[in-house]
């Protein structure tokens, strides 16, 4: 499927990664088998747009294939391209991710949470992801308010989109103790002037590739 040409993650040096859909309006079973082969699976909400049940499927088969969890500071930290695999969920699902959180542990698994909206969390819903740093998942940046960076940058600008949405976020997340390294577009959407803008600031980006969203004309992961 060439649409997952990119999923693998290669080793140190590569720089713009991509991950499959878990969701249930993202990806069937079978593609979701063939991504957890393939490194790198993304969800969004624990118990909405995924069931706990497909969550717990997946770290199974993790188990059962003898895969590694790698966080994607991990990855930021130049990890060998061994078997292993790189779980994140997206935006703002923070109180259906503390839900997961002992199952997570259960299975040893490390995630990561790429924050969008970080401005509306409440001082507890902050405590509740500094608690999941705390238990070793990563935590990244996912923009403020979770735009398509290519339409944005096409009407404000490369440097608009950074001012607007990339760095404020960043900054709110550094502010609450947290250290955002790699930086994942919304919604997939990239091109390569956004890639060499944001890794002069992070140092990896996260796209994702989609099988099942008609809304995607063209796919966002690199070839």
């Amino acid at each position: 499927m060439s649409e997952l040409s990119e999923v693998y993650y290669r080793g140190p040096g590569q720089k713009v990664l991509c991950a499959v859909g878990i969701d249930h309006n993202r990806s069937e079973d079978d593609a979701i088998a063939l991504g957890l082969d393939r490194v790198q699976l993304y969800g969004h909400v624990p118990g909405r747009t995924v069931t706990v049940e497909r969550i717990e499927g997946i770290l199974a088969g993790a188990r059962d294939r003898g895969l590694a969890y790698f966080t994607y500071d991990d990855f930021a930290d130049g990890a060998p391209a061994t078997p292993g695999l790189a779980l994140s969920f997206d935006d703002a699902g923070i109180d259906a991710w503390w839900t997961i959180a002992d199952l997570l542990d259960q299975y040893g698994a490390r995630v990561t949470f790429f924050i969008a909206y970080y401005e509306g969390f409440t001082p507890a819903q902050r405590d509740l992801l500094r608690a999941l740093s705390a238990r070793g998942h990563a935590v990244a940046a996912h923009s403020v308010s979770h735009l398509r960076a290519p339409d944005y940058a096409e009407r404000h600008g490369l440097e608009g989109y950074m001012r607007d949405e990339v760095r404020p976020g960043a900054e709110s997340l550094r502010r609450d103790g947290h250290a955002p390294r790699v930086f994942a577009y919304p919604y997939g959407a990239r091109t390569s002037e956004l890639d060499r803008t944001l890794l002069a600031e992070f140092e990896l980006v996260r796209s994702v590739t989609f099988s099942r969203d008609s809304l995607v004309v063209v796919d966002p992961c690199p070839e």
